[in-house]
């Protein structure tokens, strides 16, 4: 019982990964964008000065932004110079630029959300998805060879397909071999 479930979830994520991979391979199939949508709004003084007294200026800035406006993504850096915070978010669900004045508390925000091919993407790669998704990814791959390598094992016990199971294989191997040193730069 445990086999079957374990391989229904495989299946599923092994489709997943099958299809986002193709889109990964021919992106211009799904050639799709959401508009980015701008915000301005302007931080009053003491908001200005509870970030500036923050160990983390930035990341200070971009929670006070966040709870004004609906970002997409996660902090991912930001930086204070010369009277300016530059702030960026990325993640799954898409990303947000911020560019604040720190001299009038004037925000401009760039919020743009993800297609489906993108998040697809991100996901397939594993990029920006956080943890879980991470375990996600690994558990899917250990299941996958686990599944391979025990049908593979299961297929070389047929006394009778030995020899067609051993030619198979090493015309594979070779196959593959001819196409990397071949075909790929």
């Amino acid at each position: 019982m445990l086999h079957a479930y374990l391989s229904a979830f495989a299946f599923i994520a092994l489709m997943l990964f099958s299809l986002s991979g193709l889109l990964l391979n021919h992106p211009d199939w799904f050639k799709g964008r959401n508009p980015a949508v701008d915000h301005t709004l302007r931080l009053d003084a003491a908001e200005l000065r509870e970030a500036a007294g923050s160990a983390d200026p930035a990341r200070a800035l971009a929670a006070i932004v966040a709870e004004r406006i609906a970002l997409k993504g996660g902090y991912k850096s930001g930086e204070v110079i010369d009277g300016e915070a530059q702030i960026r978010f990325e993640g799954v669900s898409g990303k947000s630029d911020l560019l604040i004045d720190l001299a009038s508390g004037q925000v401009e925000a760039t919020v743009e959300p993800a297609t489906v091919t993108t998040m697809l993407h991100d996901l397939h790669r594993g990029k920006n998805s956080g943890a879980a998704w991470s375990w996600v990814i690994d558990l899917t791959a250990v299941l996958t060879l686990a599944f391979s390598l025990l049908g593979y094992v299961l297929f070389f016990s047929l006394r009778f397909r030995l020899a067609t199971s051993l030619q198979l294989t090493g015309v594979s191997l070779a196959v593959l071999a001819v196409i990397f040193f071949v075909f790929v730069p």
